[in-house]
């Protein structure tokens, strides 16, 4: 797989010339400014996260499509572009590759960690009971794909990422994509610690429990956010993270399916 780190090009040039930053900052030039557009995107997920919350269904996955494309009219408005967003079309093979590979390598480690008994136990849930197989591919085909890895990653690996790096550098965009993106996960975690046995024999079932699994899914996400950020960063497409947030979502719900 292919490196590259898009930050180089917006290194300075040589002194008293005109900067690739100067340029990229003329190209930003849009109705709204940078910051404008980040405190809008943030207005525009925090409704977001508690409509996709409620519902469910084909109006849970419209939504999630209707905010990934308001998402990217917010960039556009700010001036960015699909290259901004990691989307640019020149990318997309070499995300692929990226987004495979990665695929691969959580399978194996979902398949070794079904296997040996003493991880088996983590990938329990309960809320698998009465689950059909049906029910399940269209969860790993639609549900997972369109309503959630589409929709969270364009919004933080693409539009916030991409609007955050531009004013304030990579270290910022990753810092505030991955800890908005831990925030985001607060409501999914309100009942954690009682769907997952493992928690439940850790933590208890209590108020608690509760908080402390709530605040671990958010440290965990955030933290996984930043390895996603970095992905998008090396590979310059969003493809790479994509590709491993749906492996990760999708076999964790086939395993705890079949372990049932």
């Amino acid at each position: 797989m292919e490196s590259r780190d898009p930050d180089d090009a917006e290194r300075p040039a040589v002194r008293g010339r005109r900067t690739a930053d100067d340029r990229a900052r003329s190209r930003w030039r849009g109705p709204i400014g940078t910051w404008p557009a980040v405190i809008l995107t943030v207005v525009v997920l925090a409704a977001a996260n508690l409509l996709l919350h409620r519902w469910t269904g084909p109006l849970r996955l419209l939504t999630a499509v209707a905010v990934s494309g308001l998402l990217l009219g917010v960039l556009r408005w700010a001036g960015g572009t699909l290259a901004d967003a990691g989307l640019a079309p020149g990318t997309l093979a070499r995300g692929a590759r990226w987004a495979l590979v990665l695929m691969g390598l959580v399978g194996l480690v979902y398949a070794a960690g079904a296997l040996l008994p003493d991880t088996r136990s983590l990938f329990e849930d309960r809320r698998y009971d009465g689950m059909t197989g049906s029910e399940l591919a269209a969860r790993v085909l639609v549900e997972v794909p369109v309503g959630t890895v589409l929709v969270e990653e364009i919004a933080f690996r693409g539009v916030l990422y991409g609007l955050v790096r531009r004013a304030r550098g990579t270290v910022w965009a990753t810092t505030v994509s991955s800890v908005l993106f831990g925030l985001w996960h607060v409501l999914p975690s309100l009942h954690l610690a009682t769907a997952k046995p493992a928690l439940t024999s850790v933590l208890g079932d209590s108020a608690l429990g509760s908080v402390l699994a709530i605040m671990g899914a958010v440290l965990f996400t955030a933290a996984s956010g930043v390895l996603f950020c970095e992905l998008r960063r090396r590979s310059g497409s969003l493809l790479a993270p994509m590709g491993l947030h749906w492996a990760v979502n999708a076999f964790g719900y086939a395993v705890g399916f079949l372990l049932r």
